[in-house]
Parts: structure tokens; C-alpha cells; sequence
């Protein structure tokens, strides 16, 4: 019922209006930036790997094909981080959200995958598919966005997920790192999983996630954080 509470407060996060003055975009700039916190914080500075040239095109041309769903999709009010951590049950059984400060202008599945694609607790994935595809439906009924086939739905939030979620393996070592905030390594593995498993579905992806298997998570296992991916978030 929560759930439920929480994807209805979404659709009206959607319906906002937009005011460029108000509310920045998320742009291309912004999208590299976030998706270069992956290769310095947890490639370079956790990991210690150093990318070489060819390693840095293969990002590079990753990166441009996520950035491209993100911008193609229906751009939207962007919670930025609307996950279990920032939703309240109230007194009154209403849902409370906080942490709005960095709200953007952005892809219309990005707070879904924050919500369905949650970096500290998994849904199992069958459950998490009928939930994206009853959001589509109601999102198109809403007049939130064209009427677009499941399949291409699905597309855009694998994609947009696993660009949000290679920033969060950044983020999560720069919190440890740079902050002492240690307590986020453990999040790591579930973070890969959802990383893996989306980047080994589609064959656009398969190159990142061959190079990530062979050469990151060898890495990933010397860690004293680590834990097998394929399990993590199991409960």
C-alpha cells in the first residue's frame, strides 16, 4: 500500500509545472558529470584501476548512449533521490516526502528507478516490471507521456537506472573516501547487481559489462566491502 501511495505522489511530482527559472535542467553536462564521479571515485580512487585509452572510448561511447535515452524521453520534474530513505508515512497515513534541494527538469523514469530500483532494499524483479508497466499506463493517461509501447518504456528506465546507478557507485566511494561515510560500502554490491543485470540484457551494453566483469569486479573482490553481486539485496 505504500508502494502504491508512493507511485501516486510520483505521478503528481509529474503533473508539475515547469519553470526554467526555478528548476534546472538535467542536461548533457550534468549527465557526464555525474556519470565521471563512476571513473574517478570507484574505477580510480576505490578500485585503483586506471582506465587506458581504449577502456575511456568504450565509456565514453556507454555514456553518450545514456545520456541520449535520458534526453530523449519526456523530460519532468526529477525528485533526484526518491527512494525509501525520503519517503514518510504520516499520522494520517499520507506520504511525506523530503530532501527536494537537488530537484531537476529531467527523464521521466528517472525517480521511478529510484523508487523500484532502490540502492538499499530490492523488490523482486517480476514485481518490479508490473509496477514500471502500470506506471506507463497511468503516466499516459495523465497526458505525462505519449502513448509508447511497453517495450520502449522498459527501455528508458533500464537505461536511464543504469545511468543513475553507475553514479551511484561514484558516489558511494566519494562518500567513503572523500567524507568517512564507510557505512555506503556495504550498499555497493546491490548497486552492481542492478548495474549488471540491466547492462547484460541488452546487447548495446554487453561491451560494459564484459569489461566490468573482467576487470572490476576481480578488483571488487580484493574489498573487504564486497560480497557476491548476484545475491545481494536477496532477502
Amino acid at each position: 500500500a505504500l508502494y502504491q501511495q508512493a507511485m501516486d505522489s510520483l505521478l503528481q511530482l509529474h503533473l508539475s509545472q515547469d519553470d526554467s527559472a526555478l528548476i534546472p535542467r538535467y542536461n548533457r553536462a550534468l549527465l557526464r558529470r555525474e556519470l565521471g564521479i563512476f571513473s574517478e571515485w570507484f574505477v580510480g580512487n576505490l578500485l585503483d584501476h586506471s582506465l587506458s585509452d581504449a577502456e575511456q572510448r568504450m565509456l565514453d561511447t556507454l555514456f553518450i548512449q545514456l545520456e541520449d535515452n535520458a534526453l530523449a524521453q519526456p523530460q519532468t520534474f526529477v525528485h533526484r533521490d526518491y527512494h525509501s530513505r525520503n519517503l514518510l508515512l504520516l499520522a494520517d497515513n499520507s506520504l511525506g516526502v523530503i530532501d527536494f534541494q537537488g530537484a531537476l527538469w529531467g527523464g521521466v523514469t528517472y525517480d521511478l528507478v529510484s523508487l523500484l530500483r532502490d540502492c538499499y532494499l530490492r523488490w523482486p524483479a517480476d514485481q518490479v516490471k508490473h509496477w514500471v508497466l502500470d506506471y506507463r499506463a497511468k503516466a499516459i493517461n495523465a497526458g505525462i507521456i505519449p502513448a509508447i509501447n511497453e517495450v520502449e518504456f522498459l527501455r528508458w528506465f533500464d537505461w536511464l537506472g543504469l545511468q543513475r546507478h553507475i553514479k551511484v557507485l561514484g558516489i558511494f566511494a566519494r562518500l567513503c573516501l572523500r567524507d568517512n561515510k564507510t557505512g555506503y560500502l556495504d550498499d555497493l554490491p546491490l548497486v552492481i547487481r542492478y548495474t549488471l543485470e540491466v547492462a547484460e540484457q541488452y546487447p548495446e551494453l554487453h561491451a560494459f559489462a564484459d569489461w566490468f566483469k573482467q576487470h572490476l569486479l576481480p578488483l571488487a573482490h580484493q574489498q573487504s566491502w564486497y560480497q557476491d553481486y548476484l545475491t545481494a539485496g536477496d532477502q
